[in-house]
């Protein structure tokens, strides 16, 4: 879930994906909160698809911007966003998170992956009734464990589209370099022109090739500055591929919604127990 202060009163365990869904899903969290009051989260232009199952009170979230009462959201899935994720609750929210792997999400969501771009539908809309049925089963399920065998039940047995295969190397490809490939080069790796995969990818994988590889490089750029790198903010921009550390402040701003000294000084003081990947039968 999130990634800035939370609620003190409030419990999380995540769960690493089985053998049977490793590939298509990075995590599984639930979270509960026990503890009344207004509390602001944000992400970092996820890199992670996310299907979001509430059993409490609706989160608000918007993109890029402070939510207000009209962004209120239950249970829903959401595409990539290449920019700020700001969410708020009152502290009666829980839910179980799926996180999804862009390749991952083709395979469960298909051709319907390419309509979460920058939005949230609600799970019975991108689901039909199984997303309903699924939502209810969990709500009458006691334990996370439990309710996690039932959601990795679920995202097996419909993780049946193919994706293509080319778009895969590129992916792969790109991940590896850490966005930091030209598309050009990217599309003359597998024999199209830039335009098609430019349009292919945004079919698969929400966004287009370019935003992408800017959230992968911010994404490197972050964990260079979690490990604390001797050199710096300059060296962390050389070894993450942007041009110097004016172009790293631009797209933190960007993509984090602060330069990345106030997002260092931020992150040290979040709970750990936000991150930590716990085995729990709360």
């Amino acid at each position: 879930m999130p990634d800035s202060a939370a609620p003190v009163a409030f419990q999380m365990v995540r769960r690493l994906p089985s053998q049977r869904t490793a590939g298509l899903i990075s995590a599984i969290s639930g979270y509960r909160e026990m503890a009344a009051g207004r509390f602001s989260q944000r992400e970092a232009a996820p890199l992670a698809i996310p299907l979001i199952i509430s059993f409490g009170t609706p989160f608000t979230i918007a993109l890029g911007r402070v939510p207000d009462a009209a962004d209120r959201h239950n249970s829903f899935a959401a595409g990539l966003y290449a920019g700020a994720v700001y969410i708020e609750s009152d502290g009666g929210a829980e839910c179980v998170q799926v996180d999804f792997t862009p390749l991952g999400a083709f395979r469960f969501f298909g051709g319907a992956v390419g309509n979460l771009a920058a939005r949230m539908i609600e799970v019975g809309d991108v689901l039909g009734a199984d997303g309903t049925r699924l939502r209810e089963r969990l709500g009458a399920t006691e334990g996370w464990q439990r309710r996690f065998d039932i959601v990795e039940e679920f995202v097996a047995d419909r993780a049946n589209h193919l994706p293509s295969p080319e778009l895969e190397f590129a992916w792969r490809l790109l991940a590896r370099r850490g966005g930091g490939i030209r598309i050009a080069t990217l599309a003359e790796e597998i024999g199209w022109s830039r335009k098609h995969l430019v349009e292919l990818f945004r079919h698969q994988f929400d966004l287009g090739p370019k935003s992408i590889a800017r959230m992968m490089r911010f994404h490197r750029a972050s964990g260079l500055a979690r490990a604390g790198t001797p050199s710096g903010w300059a060296g962390i921009a050389a070894d993450s591929g942007f041009s110097d550390q004016a172009h790293l402040i631009r797209e933190f701003t960007a993509l984090a919604g602060e330069p990345p000294t106030a997002r260092a000084r931020r992150m040290a003081l979040t709970d750990s127990r936000l991150t930590r990947l716990q085995h729990a039968e709360w």
